[in-house]
């Protein structure tokens, strides 16, 4: 049974940081490319990061690119989002999400797995 668990949201001030985690359990991590998504109320899901197998390449939305990063330790099953100088506009429930490829897609339903997501709310 594949699972995800995301853990690390909250409330945080605008300009603060938070940091989420996501564990992979009941598959073989370091097979798959991992993605942080994210959906604000009344919008649609938007991609915001993802990593590559070995973490050599992590392309991000605009939106975050300076400001969020992501990694991941294949030895603990785990994909993190870093995410500083945070805004208000980036309150949203984050989801990680899995695809078994060597090869980084954008849209969410190129991911197979997902997780439950995790709210980051961010006051002004």
């Amino acid at each position: 049974q594949v699972q995800l668990v995301e853990s690390g949201g909250g409330l945080v001030q605008a300009g603060g940081s938070l940091r989420l985690s996501c564990v992979a359990s009941g598959i073989t991590f370091s097979m798959y490319v991992m993605g942080w998504f994210r959906q604000a109320p009344g919008k649609e899901r938007e991609f915001v990061a993802a990593i590559t197998r070995s973490g050599g390449s992590t392309p991000y939305a605009d939106s975050v690119k300076g400001r969020f990063t992501i990694s991941r330790d294949n030895a603990k099953s785990t994909v993190y989002l870093q995410m500083n100088s945070l805004k208000p506009e980036d309150t949203a429930v984050y989801y990680c999400a899995a695809r078994f490829s060597s090869v980084v897609k954008y849209l969410g339903s190129e991911y197979a797995y997902w997780g439950q997501g995790t709210q980051v709310t961010v006051s002004s």
